[in-house]
């Protein structure tokens, strides 16, 4: 099942991000006009994706940030259903935050993060450390290179439940690959993480790297399987534990080249270097010029207690369209099987 979130049909519409709430139903999408411009739209489902708000109210200054925003449930004693968007300042690129403690019917203006933070990308992966703080990853420039797009992954720790953070660290670093947009996945008992990691360079494949200590050190980057060689992973668990990865296919000569796909495999799978079970092709994505090609991706993934998977992307649905759609598709896991392979999609 499909819906259309926003039309692109004359506007613009990019980098959704997604959260679900604690009622397991209620979700919450924000995105951005333009490729990585204003942030601003923001909608709401309460019925598990299958229909969406209209535009919701948000605070004027939203529309002066910028840049794949990215959206959080972070809740406190007092404020269970606690929400918070992060963005960054058009020039500066420091990150700002925006909060709700009322499920998203309120939210605070923007306003710079604790800690200065400065990065090429909002936080794209958040996790408990279990020792009451939260450790938050994204990609910066590397100050000691002389590419003006280089990247590197940091990280940064929270107090006060994503506020202010730390001052920056280093995580990893591999120049030739240009390493960003990282994702963090628990493994199935909890002890040990794996960070998914796009590789601008695209000679290069995608990587994975692994922690047992919550993030304080991290192993060497290594490739990930061949299926996941895409860009701006979102991965979860399936309720019969395999795993459902989402993400923009940048892999030549798959029929998921330049699409929205996904892959499905098992923990063992990340660890090994393994295919794993099913290289999907989701969403089909029709640039109007080559140059949009892989325009596509930066996905919500959110899995609905009955099994439902949500997934959420922006592209191009029509090639006379001006910009490109926000999208919502729902599918029973149990139905992520051989029939949406690559083969049953051609």
């Amino acid at each position: 099942m499909q819906t259309i979130i926003s039309d692109g049909r004359t506007t613009y519409q990019g980098h959704p991000t997604t959260v679900l709430m604690p009622d397991g139903k209620t979700l919450f999408c924000v995105w951005t006009i333009g490729h990585g411009g204003p942030c601003g739209p923001l909608k709401k489902s309460t019925d598990g994706g299958r229909s969406w708000s209209g535009l919701l109210p948000t605070p004027a200054n939203w529309r002066d940030h910028v840049n794949c925003p990215t959206i959080w449930h972070l809740p406190t004693p007092e404020a269970p259903l606690r929400l918070v968007v992060y963005a960054q300042e058009p020039e500066s690129r420091r990150m700002v935050y925006s909060l709700s403690e009322d499920g998203g019917n309120h939210w605070t203006p923007m306003k710079p993060c604790g800690g200065d933070i400065v990065s090429v990308m909002p936080w794209t992966a958040i996790l408990p450390t279990g020792d009451g703080r939260l450790i938050g990853l994204t990609n910066a420039r590397d100050p000691e290179s002389a590419e003006p797009l280089s990247n590197r992954i940091i990280r940064s720790y929270s107090c006060d439940n994503g506020l202010s953070w730390t001052l920056p660290e280093p995580v990893t670093h591999l120049p030739e690959a240009n390493l960003c947009e990282p994702w963090v996945l628990p493994s199935p008992d909890g002890r040990e993480w794996a960070c998914l990691l796009r590789a601008n360079n695209r000679e290069y494949p995608s990587m994975v790297i692994f922690s047992r200590d919550h993030g304080a050190t991290w192993s060497v980057p290594r490739p990930l399987p061949e299926g996941l060689r895409g860009d701006r992973h979102i991965a979860r668990y399936l309720p019969d534990g395999r795993i459902l990865a989402v993400f923009r296919n940048v892999a030549p000569d798959t029929a998921g080249f330049g699409h929205f796909c996904g892959w499905v495999g098992r923990w063992e799978d990340l660890k090994n270097g393994t295919p794993g079970e099913l290289q999907l092709k989701l969403l089909h994505h029709a640039p109007a010029e080559p140059k949009f090609q892989f325009d596509c991706g930066y996905p919500g993934l959110e899995l609905l207690p009955d099994g439902t998977v949500v997934a959420v992307t922006y592209l191009h649905r029509r090639t006379e369209d001006a910009g490109n759609s926000v999208v919502s598709m729902r599918i029973p896991s149990s139905q992520l099987t051989q029939e949406f392979s690559y083969e049953a999609a051609k």
